[in-house]
């Protein structure tokens, strides 16, 4: 009895197996579709087993290629597009009416503080302005004076560091205020108020919540976290090995592993200039393509390649090439009749692949035909049990 070799066996079994689920669905399939079978190494399909499977053929072709250097890292945002929101003094929180999520806007009032202390600093700064008003009358009153020998310059040099301390005091006080979102000349008017605003300083989301009503805060303690995602790029960790092949606009291609196994484009913006004395790497900034429309988010993990360089060379499309027990193969048309294809395998070692074409170490026939869809569904639908068809 005559063995027949494993890629012919299993392509064989696949090829049924599809029939049998084309006959579950109407008996007019059934007539129309013609057994697959292996015949001295080759595989007879016929045309409407190929149709009914939607695999088609095609022929090697000249791809563009690409040298990478893989790599890892986050998706992160810049420095400026990240704040955390403390207080300048002390105080009781009031009024803390966001939730993680909720978006802000820049200027927007985050929260209040209430602390008995703002009174009495806004009570200070207004006496301290009252008085510098008559320390200024006084100081240009001893200088005319002094200019005239009417007084002595004791008494002149008296007035003038009195209001000069003065101003300097107002100063710090009014700058203290500002610091507070209190308005100083809303103090001067004689609006005294006991709690005070903070306001967002950048457009963005909440992203951490540490307080709640009625906490009380020290100016060390941080209150809240916001984060702006209008531009989110790539952290990459590159080795110290690879750091001269990379140049700013290079192609980043970059995956997210754990949320999808779809591809995506960057551009590399940044190379880092100090290498890490422990891990002998270096981060690289990359901006993510615009054109993307995908809900990524900060601190994901992402696996990317930077191409340093591309070159062409002849290829076939990723899914002509069909892998069983760890060899590779592609099926090869050889001849067509009227009603179907003789195919034939041929075993190949695959050199590389990039954006959907393979190339192979393996010298294929530039005028041949082969079947570019269709092959590696079926083995893999096989290899797993024969349980999709």
């Amino acid at each position: 009895m005559k063995i027949m070799n494993p890629i012919k066996y299993f392509l064989f079994l696949s090829f049924l197996a599809l029939v049998s689920c084309n006959n579950n669905k109407s008996v007019e399939s059934e007539s129309q579709v013609t057994e697959a079978h292996a015949d001295n190494e080759n595989i007879y399909v016929s045309k409407a087993q190929f149709e009914s499977a939607k695999m088609s053929f095609g022929s090697v072709m000249e791809k563009d290629f690409a040298k990478t250097i893989h790599t890892n890292g986050t998706i992160d945002v810049p420095p400026q597009s990240k704040a955390v929101i403390s207080a300048f003094s002390g105080g009781y929180i009031k009024n803390t009416h966001l939730l993680i999520g909720d978006k802000v806007k820049k200027g927007e009032r985050l929260l209040s503080i209430e602390n008995p202390e703002f009174i009495t600093m806004q009570q200070q700064y207004l006496e301290t302005a009252e008085q510098l008003a008559y320390l200024k009358s006084e100081y240009e009153r001893q200088k005319t004076m002094l200019e005239e020998n009417i007084t002595s310059q004791k008494n002149y040099l008296k007035a003038e560091s009195e209001y000069k301390s003065a101003v300097a005091r107002t100063n710090s006080l009014k700058k203290n205020l500002e610091m507070l979102n209190i308005n100083p000349t809303s103090v001067l008017a004689g609006n005294i108020v006991s709690q005070v605003n903070i306001y967002s300083p950048i457009d963005g989301y909440v992203t951490k919540v540490l307080v709640n009503t009625g906490t009380y805060v020290s100016p060390a303690d941080k209150i809240m976290e916001l984060m702006n995602t209008d531009h989110i790029h790539l952290e990459l960790k590159v080795f110290e090995k690879d750091l001269l092949q990379l140049k700013k606009g290079q192609e980043i291609l970059f995956r997210i592993p754990e949320a999808s196994q779809d591809n995506f484009k960057g551009e590399l913006h940044v190379v880092g200039t100090t290498i890490d004395p422990k891990s002998r790497v270096t981060m690289v900034h990359g901006h993510i393509d615009e054109k993307i429309d995908a809900n990524f988010s900060v601190g994901m993990f992402v696996e990317a390649s930077i191409v340093t360089e591309t070159f062409t060379q002849p290829a076939l499309p990723d899914d002509t090439v069909v892998e069983l027990d760890g060899k590779h193969y592609i099926l090869q048309l050889e001849s067509e009749d009227a009603d179907g294809y003789q195919l034939h395998p041929i075993e190949v070692t695959v050199e590389t692949s990039y954006n959907g074409y393979t190339s192979f170490k393996t010298q294929l026939d530039p005028q041949a035909t082969f079947l570019t869809k269709g092959g590696f569904v079926l083995i893999q639908g096989e290899d797993s049990g024969g349980h999709s068809h």
